[in-house]
């Protein structure tokens, strides 16, 4: 039986391609306040390392900032579904990273449609995660992908819980952070 790979925390992993989203949110880490995509050669090395660019592909200090902003746009989208209302300007700051990002669709070879970029570069990376954002949502698994509701912390983890109820990336760290606040106020109020 084939295992599907554990986050640090032990949470499994997104499935399928849906995992490098889930891998692009979490190359800034909020919590450590660490970077992944520091500049511009981290940026292309990561992208490298997940096939999303050739030995070719250059990108520049402007490619990696719109990749930040695309980056914490979803970062931000994901915590504003959990809590009931995507705001306009996430959306519109998406949207304008991602301008250039075309699509096209093509038939596979088992003649099924497929989305697929129309694009190079940097617009060719993001309209390859959009695709794959696409295809994650028709099949449902791009609702399971959330960040942590703890405000320190804000990773991105798949939930599989099977009411779709997970609000941490860890129930150990950050659930348990965010009850002890929450107990902290209410006997303080209690005090006061």
């Amino acid at each position: 039986m084939e295992t599907t790979p554990n986050e640090p925390n032990g949470r499994e992993l997104a499935p399928g391609r849906l995992l490098l989203v889930q891998e692009l949110i979490n190359s800034r880490d909020v919590d450590a306040g660490t970077d992944e995509l520091s500049d511009p050669e981290a940026f292309a090395a990561w992208l490298s390392a997940r096939e999303l660019i050739g030995p070719g592909d250059r990108l520049g200090l402007d490619d990696l900032e719109r990749a930040r902003v695309f980056r914490e746009g979803l970062r931000a989208l994901l915590e504003q579904r959990a809590h009931g209302g995507i705001q306009d300007a996430t959306v519109r700051a998406l949207n304008a990273s991602a301008d250039g990002a075309v699509l096209r669709a093509r038939l596979d070879a088992e003649g099924s449609p497929v989305l697929e970029p129309a694009a190079s570069g940097l617009d060719r990376v993001l309209a390859e995660l959009l695709a794959i954002i696409a295809r994650a949502d028709l099949d449902g698994t791009w609702a399971r992908l959330k960040v942590c509701a703890e405000r320190t912390c804000s990773w991105a983890f798949y939930d599989r819980s099977k009411n779709r109820s997970g609000n941490w990336c860890s129930m150990a760290v950050c659930g348990n952070r965010a009850k002890a606040r929450n107990y902290r106020a209410r006997h303080a109020a209690h005090e006061g």
